[in-house]
């Protein structure tokens, strides 16, 4: 299971560069509306209508259907991440509730430069070299679904170490820009 910061337009362009196994993403329904990349999207994810427990709950079947085939999973949890002045927002539970039923490793990988480079409002953006942090797996052997808080702020906690702890400042220095940006 490949667990990620999203914090721009390109993190889905560069988890499929940065990843060396084959995976799906899940992801929100209302995606399939952008033209072109929606009819590719709905080929090539699994879809969620975030608003229905029943689509919720089918995301799990569907899932063991992508790992039978041998494909990883990949999910962004933030519960929001357009604002370009958060770090790392608060993550939902359904990527780490996927990865205990089905008792996958989380792979949690980051997005250092996104933020700044290709941010979500794109009138302030520039093009540059992006990095991305591949960090060792979490394991969920033996873990039951009471223990999916627990995988899930561990994973939190790593990933928001690792863009505290960048050594170019890349993410946090993005979010000054942006304040700056918001407050004029």
């Amino acid at each position: 299971m490949f667990v990620a910061n999203h914090s721009s337009f390109i993190d889905i362009m560069l988890m499929i560069w940065a990843s060396k196994h084959p995976f799906v993403f899940v992801g929100k329904k209302e995606l399939v509306k952008i033209p072109i990349f929606g009819s590719l999207y709905k080929r090539t994810a699994i879809m969620v209508d975030r608003t229905s427990s029943k689509s919720r709950y089918e995301v799990y079947k569907r899932a063991q259907e992508v790992l039978d085939k041998g494909y990883s999973v990949c999910i962004f949890p933030e519960k929001e991440y357009s604002d370009e002045t958060v770090l790392l927002n608060s993550f939902k539970t359904g990527a780490f509730k996927i990865a205990i039923a089905h008792q996958l490793p989380i792979c949690p990988m980051v997005f250092l430069d996104c933020k700044r480079k290709y941010p979500w409002g794109t009138s302030h953006g520039h093009p540059g070299l992006l990095r991305v942090s591949v960090l060792p797996p979490i394991a969920t052997a033996g873990l039951k679904s009471e223990d999916a808080l627990v995988l899930l702020q561990k994973t939190y906690d790593t990933i928001h170490t690792e863009l505290l702890n960048d050594k170019k400042q890349a993410a946090v220095n993005a979010i000054k820009v942006w304040k700056r940006y918001n407050l004029n």
